[in-house]
């Protein structure tokens, strides 16, 4: 093959590549999404964003991924959608009082707290007595952000809001509502579990 050959190949593969990527980036520019813009400028490193649900602009640079935008007022009622699911599908428990079957978020419940035979599962207002033992509870509850912090109680993670440590090697917990409990020196390795990360505080509850 000539020299004068090659370069016309190359000319017109070329030809083509161009005719491509243009045919890629009209579909792409003609693409609508509801509520949402696509867009791109002719820099390589800036965006702009479109914030009309109806417009979209056409990318300058096919060597640009495009960027998507989610319309703020309908970002805002899919996050409320979501709470709502998540409202509905919050954990509870099940339980016998006065000869009637109640039913009660476990975010709701603060503590748990032995009493004999039974336990006390304790709201911030009121209290329930249910024939069961603590260990089991602690078992049951475990999976759901409950951890024992004495033999007697039981604490749900997301109500403390302070810990205090004791001259005794102790601490205590004060959760929502101001009630105090009393963390043994037994149970002190679960108060690694009140907190994902802890900054600087790395031998608190060592």
């Amino acid at each position: 093959m000539s020299v004068r050959e090659i370069q016309d190949e190359k000319a017109i593969a070329s030809e083509m590549f161009v005719q491509q990527g243009a045919h890629a980036n009209a579909n792409a520019s003609t693409s609508r999404l509801r509520g949402a813009t696509i867009c791109s400028t002719e820099s390589r490193r800036d965006y702009t964003l479109e914030s009309t649900a109806d417009e979209f602009c056409e990318a300058a640079d096919t060597s640009l991924l495009p960027v998507i935008q989610v319309d703020a007022a309908n970002l805002i009622r899919v996050l409320r959608q979501l709470e709502l699911i998540a409202k509905r599908q919050a954990p509870r428990i099940a339980f016998k009082e006065k000869g009637s079957i109640l039913l009660l978020e476990l975010a709701d419940i603060l503590a748990v707290q032995a009493e004999g035979n039974y336990v006390s599962l304790r709201p911030r207002t009121n209290s329930y007595l249910v024939h069961e033992s603590l260990s089991s509870m602690a078992e049951k509850l475990k999976p759901y952000g409950f951890i024992r912090i004495h033999r007697s109680v039981v604490v749900n993670i997301s109500a403390v809001e302070e810990i205090q440590p004791l001259p005794t090697g102790e601490y205590r917990l004060r959760v929502k509502g101001g009630k105090e409990y009393l963390v043994t020196r037994t149970y002190k390795h679960n108060l690694k579990d009140l907190a994902q990360l802890w900054v600087g505080s790395e031998r608190l509850c060592g």
